[in-house]
Formats: structure tokens, C-alpha cells, sequence
């Protein structure tokens, strides 16, 4: 055989396996980069809905910590406020 056809027989027989295992990892690493992003994308959204419900958390801890510490008058006084009308016999709703 002449150098030619071994140095395209040598490319084809080393050249082709590696170029395909480079495509097979290539592929593979695409792959994890799109599922980190998933994921990462997943833990934005939780991290953003134990936020909120932590402020929710806090804005109750801050009404109960101010009725405690309240002399009391002014606390019932504002309960009695947001209770809805009680309705009596003849009583309308408007």
C-alpha cells in the first residue's frame, strides 16, 4: 500500500472513534447543563415561595406580638371593629 491510502485508512480507523466519543460527551454535557437549569430554575421558585410565606409569617408574629404587648383596651376595642355585624330580627344587609 502507498502512504496515501494508510495515512487515510489510519485517519478513518482513529479518527472516526474519537470524533464520535467526542460528539457521545458533548451531548452528554449539553444534556447536564439544560438539567442544572432546570434546577436551578426549580430552587429560584422555592427559594421565592419561602419568602413569602416567611413575610407572612412575620407580619402575624409583629399583630401578635403588638396584642400582647398592648394594654388591652385598645386591643379589644379594635377586635370588636373587625368583627362582621351580627345580623338581629329585621336587620338588612346594604
Amino acid at each position: 500500500m502507498t502512504d496515501p491510502a494508510m495515512v487515510m485508512i489510519a485517519l478513518i480507523v482513529v479518527g472516526l472513534p474519537v470524533l464520535t466519543i467526542f460528539y457521545g460527551f458533548h451531548r452528554f454535557f449539553k444534556f447536564r447543563e439544560k438539567k442544572l437549569d432546570a434546577d436551578a430554575l426549580l430552587a429560584a421558585e422555592k427559594a421565592a415561595q419561602y419568602a413569602a410565606s416567611n413575610a407572612e409569617l412575620e407580619a402575624r408574629v409583629r399583630v401578635l406580638e403588638k396584642i400582647v404587648t398592648d394594654g388591652g383596651l385598645e386591643t379589644a376595642a379594635q377586635i370588636e371593629a373587625l368583627r362582621t355585624p351580627r345580623l338581629g330580627n329585621g336587620d338588612k344587609v346594604q
